[in-house]
């Protein structure tokens, strides 16, 4: 698409969040002349907000700039399959596709779970890819967890007395 590598934009991003303390998760939307309209990543801790999912921000983000709620020339590229949450705002956006990296087992809700993208009764039907890049963003989730749980073991544990 437009010859731009959205999805390494994507990744790039994410490596951003995980620096920054964050869950290495981020979101792209391009309209349908290849121009980036949101670029952005979690700020869940930063804002203390569980809210700021990369997703959820991007659409806020495009609509904006577009000036109207209908993203229905847009794509986003995301680096991990989105949660219900997201993926519900993904279809209220009228987002025209869905490109997203690593699959999610565990919290995912386009494929996996309860695959809310397809479902019949849906307002808006999205086009879901998935699996792009999809061993790079693993490798970005996989080292950011590792290196909390190192950091997480290497803490002494505190002892309340109690009286």
């Amino acid at each position: 698409m437009h010859g731009v590598d959205f999805m390494g934009i994507a990744l790039q991003s994410a490596r951003m969040a995980a620096q920054n303390g964050e869950v290495p998760v981020a979101a792209l939307i391009a309209n349908s002349s290849g121009e980036i309209l949101a670029n952005t990543q979690n700020r869940i801790e930063r804002d203390n907000n569980p809210l700021a999912h990369a997703e959820m921000l991007a659409i806020e983000q495009a609509a904006r700039q577009k000036k109207n709620w209908r993203l229905n020339d847009c794509d986003m590229f995301v680096t991990l399959e989105p949660c219900a949450m997201c993926a519900g705002a993904i279809v209220q956006a009228r987002l025209r596709r869905l490109y997203f990296a690593a699959f999610d087992e565990k919290a995912g809700a386009v494929v996996n779970g309860p695959a809310l993208i397809h479902n019949a009764r849906n307002i808006h039907e999205v086009e879901v890819y998935g699996g792009i890049k999809e061993s790079e963003a693993q490798k970005i989730l996989l080292a950011f967890f590792e290196a909390l749980r190192n950091k997480n073991a290497n803490k002494k544990p505190s002892l309340t007395k109690l009286d």
